[in-house]
């Protein structure tokens, strides 16, 4: 109590076995981005070498940010997990585009490639 009311977990189960591990915190607005190889597990902080590290170079930051939105703003098949560790399904409000974050992502890093 008083240490994480602020905190929401999401899980995205599709067609490809991934899962970012970006880390972004925006204290009072000074945003700071990390990857890890480690999710938030008891086994990987507990039990697992594991690394994470800044990201310092703002391009990159940014589009990690932009992955990180995409997939926060999936409507198919990303699920919260609450505080049981109940997975519900996010559905899309009315009038609201269908983003399967997977497809969206691919889309984006296609752009920013070319």
């Amino acid at each position: 109590e008083g240490l994480s009311e602020n905190i929401e977990a999401r899980s995205i189960v599709d067609r490809y076995l991934e899962h970012s591990r970006i880390y972004i915190f925006a204290n009072g607005g000074d945003v700071k981005t990390f990857i890890s190889s480690a999710d938030l597990m008891t086994r990987n902080l507990d039990r697992s070498v594991e690394v994470t590290c800044p990201i310092f170079d703002k391009e990159y930051a940014l589009n990690l940010q932009e992955i990180f939105n995409i997939q926060w703003a999936d409507n198919v098949k990303s699920r919260i997990l609450d505080i049981a560790m109940n997975n519900k399904f996010v559905k899309p409000g009315e009038n609201e585009p269908i983003i399967r974050s997977q497809y969206k992502i691919h889309e984006f890093l296609k752009s920013i490639s070319q």
